[in-house]
């Protein structure tokens, strides 16, 4: 009996497999049993993956990342012998060229998401085996990521996380100065002042408070801070809806004193790029938004960059609550021609994340903390290593800042968050408002 067998594995190329690697390729296929291994001797066609690798991604909204992120797919199939076509579409088409492959059962194999795609599970196969893999090579992952990619009543991994995005406030700091500031908001009450007087003293603004109260996602994100930061969810721990209540009562009318008082209407139709054109125009001087706005301020050398600031979270009834900006998330489609082709590239994206972050100029943080960690730091050390890395490029902006300091604020906030997370040492009562957090962003994000 021979101790192989030639299989075709494409149109005119066949391929000599051993006994071992033919008994492998076949065991998932139906009725092998049956045909036992003395049919070694004749030929038989095995379907083999293809060598070609299908992604769909955004048009970064830091373009630099873009100008890393193709080379970098081309280069990867370069060494794997596997042809990389990259395709970008703009962050407004995601959701919506998304389904349109899912009707069509074609497409790409590699689908990235701004946000947690849980409509789309039935669709997608399960991650959990290279999300595990990731959190073996550098430990955990992110909480929040978690929380946006599994699912646990169906006990999937329905997307994996390379990345999420702080979502800061971006103020001028020389028009809040000039109303009593200097430093920027601390609370939604300080948003509230200081906008009425921005209105009074600064005429040439034409929107104080540049919050969107529209249908796009910048929008979406500015609602839910304030609702948290009043006690106000879209769901509990248990996943109810508990929109009914007090506090969600108090912040819509706190959405309508600010509305009134320090906006116009032109932010009930804003998409998501025009509170970032608004403040480069300096035709509003606070957004909600990630570090995009400044860091196109900073490549198109407008003078308002320098005038741009930071704050954290700001501080409600009840607490200071912050969504995050973009959740990156990818899908494996299950009609993907090539899924281990898509999970092999995700783990090798992850494994090079510090250039990520970096190319990104800081808009990318890493879901895996010990990703960005020095490669010869022990697994157990990496998330504190690599904490500590992102904070320290972060405090200190190597793409221009002035004063370098100026991101220090996204630094202290989350990072240190995160590592509180992983060790166990969050307060015990802040778990219930971490669960509420998390869960309304994965929530009320998901397309419809």
């Amino acid at each position: 009996m021979s101790e192989g067998k030639w299989v075709r594995v494409s149109e005119n190329r066949w391929r000599y497999l051993t006994r071992r690697e033919f008994l492998k390729a076949t065991a998932a296929g139906a009725g092998l049993a049956a045909a036992g291994i003395s049919s070694l001797a004749s030929p038989t066609i095995i379907r083999a993956q293809p060598k070609t690798l299908r992604i769909m991604t955004w048009s970064h909204f830091v373009p630099a990342y873009d100008r890393w992120f193709d080379p970098f797919a081309a280069e990867w199939g370069k060494r794997k012998g596997i042809t990389v076509t990259v395709d970008h579409i703009s962050f407004a088409d995601v959701t919506p060229r998304a389904t349109a492959e899912v009707a069509a059962q074609s497409g790409h194999d590699l689908y990235f998401h701004l946000s947690p795609p849980s409509a789309f599970e039935p669709h997608a196969i399960d991650l959990t085996d290279i999300a595990k893999e990731a959190e073996k090579r550098y430990g955990p992952m992110h909480p929040l990521a978690v929380k946006s990619t599994y699912n646990a009543r169906t006990k999937k991994y329905y997307a994996f996380s390379d990345n999420w995005v702080p979502d800061p406030g971006d103020y001028l700091k020389s028009v809040w100065t000039n109303v009593g500031f200097p430093n920027g908001p601390r609370t939604w009450d300080d948003l509230l002042a200081a906008g009425r007087e921005i209105r009074k003293k600064h005429p040439e603004i034409q929107i104080p408070i540049g919050v969107g109260f529209s249908q796009d996602i910048d929008s979406n994100m500015a609602s839910r801070a304030i609702w948290w930061a009043n006690g106000a969810s879209i769901q509990d721990k248990d996943e109810n809806v508990v929109l009914r209540s007090e506090q969600t009562i108090r912040s819509v009318e706190y959405g309508v004193r600010l509305f009134r008082e320090a906006m116009n209407p032109a932010v009930l139709s804003w998409n998501a790029a025009s509170n970032n054109q608004a403040l480069n125009a300096r035709q509003t001087a606070y957004i909600l938004n990630s570090i995009s706005a400044y860091r196109t301020a900073q490549d198109n050398k407008l003078p308002v960059a320098d005038d741009i600031f930071f704050v954290p979270a700001l501080r409600g009834s009840a607490a200071a609550w912050a969504s995050e900006h973009v959740m990156g998330c990818w899908v494996v489609w299950k009609f993907a021609r090539s899924p281990d082709n898509a999970k092999a590239f995700l783990l090798d994206l992850v494994d090079n994340y510090r250039e990520a972050v970096m190319a990104s100029k800081l808009y990318n943080f890493p879901s895996f903390m010990g990703s960005v960690a020095d490669k010869s730091v022990p697994v157990a050390r990496k998330p504190e290593e690599g904490r500590r890395w992102l904070r320290g490029v972060v405090s200190t902006d190597p793409f221009g800042s002035k004063p370098a300091d100026k991101l220090v604020v996204i630094a202290n906030a989350v990072p240190r968050k995160f590592a509180r997370s992983s060790t166990g040492k969050s307060a015990r009562r802040s778990a219930p408002a971490a669960g509420r957090n998390t869960t309304a962003v994965r929530s009320s994000a998901c397309p419809s």
